[in-house]
């Protein structure tokens, strides 16, 4: 039976968890459970490296500026070649913010030092004066979810800017995304989606949430999942739609 266990791994819990993104988690875990999976969620703190090759997707949030630098050194030190291994079996990976940054070959700041991150997706980020913050709306480049709008809330300084290997999430039809200079948001390498959408994605996103579950579960030949019921989780992303393009046109 242990192949209906659906395994979320979370990366640093303790460091990474700024933005409430204990609701992507939940979202996760519950959606697997309501079609029959047993929902289990590995914590991967500082040092952990145990059971990473059982996860189906990681989570990976944001942290301020000195958590980071404390994950940085336990990501290349210990997370990074199981991460890997995991990725290169079909496992997912959810990068919000930080962790979005922390996966690409480096992050410089204000001052111009460079953080080398693990380059496991081709993205680097370089911090700007402005902060971005406010809602996002995003025209999604995934063809396979309904509805192709995804919803959420920025807030970072770091320009992210992808390199040939890495395709937009999307297109930004509100707010800043990756740079605020490109129109795009976010990042999809194989598995790995990095983005910078928070005030917790996966509730307001189910469509989302289920993209990344199935992706996962591909590897254990599951290519459908059976549909629920998202009347409630649509109408609020629907809600958070109007609003967001309401406040665009008032600007």
């Amino acid at each position: 039976m242990t192949s209906k266990t659906f395994t979320v791994g979370w990366l640093y819990p303790d460091l990474m968890n700024i933005y409430g993104d204990r609701g992507n988690i939940l979202t996760l875990l519950r959606r697997a459970e309501w079609r029959g999976y047993d929902p289990k969620l590995v914590e991967l703190g500082r040092g952990t490296t145990s059971q990473m090759d059982e996860v189906d997707v990681f989570f990976f949030g944001g942290g301020q500026d000195r958590e980071q630098a404390l994950v940085y050194q336990d990501l290349l030190e210990f997370k990074q070649p199981p991460l890997e291994r995991a990725v290169a079996n079909g496992a997912v990976v959810l990068a919000v913010c930080g962790g979005y940054q922390l996966l690409g070959h480096y992050y410089q700041t204000a001052e111009g030092e460079t953080f080398p991150g693990i380059g496991m997706i081709d993205v680097k980020t370089e911090a700007g004066k402005k902060r971005f913050i406010g809602d996002v709306v995003v025209d999604s480049e995934i063809e396979t979810i309904t509805p192709r709008t995804l919803v959420g809330f920025e807030n970072h300084s770091g320009r992210t800017y992808l390199g040939p290997k890495a395709k937009p999430l999307g297109k930004a039809r509100l707010g800043y995304g990756n740079n605020g200079s490109d129109g795009m948001e976010g990042c999809l390498q194989g598995t790995v989606l990095g983005t910078y959408l928070h005030g917790s994605l996966l509730p307001k996103n189910p469509h989302l949430a289920d993209y990344l579950i199935r992706s996962a579960l591909i590897r254990r030949g599951v290519d459908e999942l059976s549909p629920l019921d998202d009347s409630v989780e649509l109408a609020a992303h629907e809600r958070i739609l109007q609003r967001a393009q309401h406040q665009h046109q008032h600007h």
